[in-house]
């Protein structure tokens, strides 16, 4: 880094599976399109495609298994004294699948982002597709949002459409709504790092602008 120039600000990334979305974050960061540093990987399962994927971009990796641990608040507190070491700017949750005690959301409020597989509010928590497909529903898609103590109840940010097919089973739709993810996340990523995506008494702001409460709507012919 060259004299008087800002460092790039510090991501903190929590994973739990393959880490597909932690690529797309990773690619984004080594290709510049996201102008940051991923400091750390944690990962509360041991031996998952995720952690290989960080390692092979030498980036370092934590396990914190949760089964180790008696009790949520014991487990989220571990978690947060290590991703603290860190100093992270932004939290990325990238596949976690634990439920984050009110306690610890709080201490990242406004820092902490995570991508739901729906197009919120609808199908909050699992089995999203399914519901959608149950429910005769024409869309599917993605939200990156802020995280706060309400699951998946978070000011959305970014949401990305997909067609929902006649033939579609879950597993189909999962697939076709996983690629959009990987769109729709680094460009979040990239709005925070920039300075532009902000979070304010519940609410959030692009460009000072308020964010609707279904989020702004994915363009690939007109991204910001």
């Amino acid at each position: 880094m060259s004299a008087g120039q800002k460092p790039r600000p510090r991501i903190v990334i929590l994973i739990s599976g393959s880490g597909s979305n932690l690529q797309s974050l990773i690619d984004a960061c080594l290709n510049n399109k996201i102008k940051a540093q991923i400091t750390a990987v944690i990962s509360n399962k041991p031996n998952v495609k995720g952690v290989e994927r960080a390692t092979a971009a030498n980036i370092p990796t934590i396990i914190i298994d949760h089964r180790d641990f008696n009790s949520r608040p014991e487990f989220d507190l571990r978690l947060l004294e290590a991703i603290k070491s860190f100093s992270p700017d932004l939290v990325v949750l990238a596949g976690f699948m634990r439920i984050l005690t009110t306690d610890f959301v709080n201490q990242f409020e406004g820092k902490l982002l995570n991508i739901h597989p729906s197009l919120l509010p609808a199908y909050q928590g699992l089995d999203t597709h399914q519901r959608a497909i149950a429910a005769g529903d024409s869309k599917a898609g993605a939200t990156v949002h802020f995280v706060t103590p309400e699951l998946d109840g978070g000011p959305p940010i970014l949401q990305a459409e997909v067609e929902i097919m006649p033939t579609d089973s879950a597993q189909d739709l999962a697939a076709r709504v996983l690629k959009v993810e990987h769109r729709i996340y680094p460009t979040v990523v990239q709005w925070f790092c920039d300075g532009r995506l902000k979070a304010e008494n519940g609410k959030a702001f692009l460009d000072g602008t308020l964010i609707g409460s279904n989020g702004i709507l994915f363009d690939k012919n007109n991204q910001r």
